[in-house]
């Protein structure tokens, strides 16, 4: 581990800081909400462009990540998040579809750079995330049902707008590597590196610049939260690791498992909620709290990680 990786915790922590200064500006709280989509789409392109993509038609060959994926993600946390909701949250119906939208949605764009970070197989997570991307818009308005009790429609504007973000970049990155593979200069792209980083401590100081000051007029909340949240990362960290470890033998792969069951789609989730239920904010406000913890709970889990693999 170099020492500027030994620095994303603090980097990290420092971007949360300055972003809830920042945040008690009424002007730049609103430059930073635009912001964050951008930089999202910006760290996703310099992720992507470091990634051989010539492997990845081979990582689709890996069923066993495959199947292993979408079990943890699709049929043991959408179970495990209810029983959470139920033992936590049941005198609080909304804050309780809020954390299950949350948890039964696997990330589609924020574990690809986590799990660069903490040194995975990027390309395996790569090739599972248009799956998690289709079954998850499929398979929401079903748990919300069947867990909750009520029901919603997602647009096809929502979906072409989420692919939108994830393709434009691979587009971008896909055409980018084949120009500096055709004119032999590869070896540029070993000067971004640190790109990455960089650029989520960006987007980490827009999100807390943009919502932070939401979640301290409602700390409450955060309370009542805090233990849920942390008890669904810490209990799927060590069942994925052990599933990770019993199937695979390259800790590269288990840790890309580890991170496609820890990381959230918020995003989506929120985008659901706005249009879904209009007259409870709290739900939506579950689904901007929920990545204000799960951010630095995924740079401390990068971090972790790196420790563990290199023991």
């Amino acid at each position: 581990m170099s020492r500027f990786e030994k620095l994303y915790p603090v980097i990290i922590l420092l971007s949360i800081l300055l972003g809830l200064i920042l945040g008690s500006v009424n002007s730049i709280r609103s430059m930073a909400d635009f912001a964050i989509l951008p930089l999202l789409m910006a760290m996703l392109f310099f992720t992507f462009i470091q990634i051989p993509f010539a492997q990845i038609q081979h990582s689709f060959s890996n069923r066993t990540f495959a199947l292993s994926s979408l079990i943890l993600n699709f049929v043991w946390t959408p179970l495990f998040a209810w029983a959470i909701a139920n033992i936590f949250l049941s005198e609080q119906p909304a804050l309780w579809i809020g954390f299950i939208m949350l948890m039964v949605t696997p990330c589609t764009d924020w574990y690809i750079i986590f799990t660069g970070l903490a040194k995975g197989d990027v390309v395996a997570s790569l090739s599972i995330l248009p799956l998690n991307l289709v079954l998850q818009l499929a398979l929401l308005p079903v748990y919300l049902h069947l867990l909750t009790g009520t029901s919603s429609d997602i647009s096809m504007s929502l979906l072409l707008h989420s692919l939108v973000v994830l393709m434009m970049p691979l587009g971008l990155a896909l055409g980018v590597r084949y120009f500096l593979t055709k004119s032999r200069q590869l070896r540029r792209l070993e000067r971004i590196g640190a790109w990455p980083i960089f650029l989520l401590s960006l987007a980490v100081m827009s999100i807390f610049a943009s919502q932070g000051r939401l979640l301290i007029e409602h700390i409450s909340i955060l309370g009542l939260l805090l233990i849920p949240l942390l008890l669904f990362f810490v209990v799927n960290f060590v069942i994925s690791r052990r599933v990770g470890k019993k199937l695979f033998h390259e800790g590269a792969t288990v840790t890309s498992l580890q991170m496609t069951t820890l990381a959230r789609n918020s995003p989506i989730a929120l985008a659901v909620a706005t249009t879904a239920f209009p007259n409870e904010p709290l739900i939506a406000l579950v689904l901007v709290i929920g990545p204000l913890i799960e951010l630095p709970v995924l740079i401390i889990v990068s971090f972790v990680i790196q420790r563990l693999n290199q023991g």
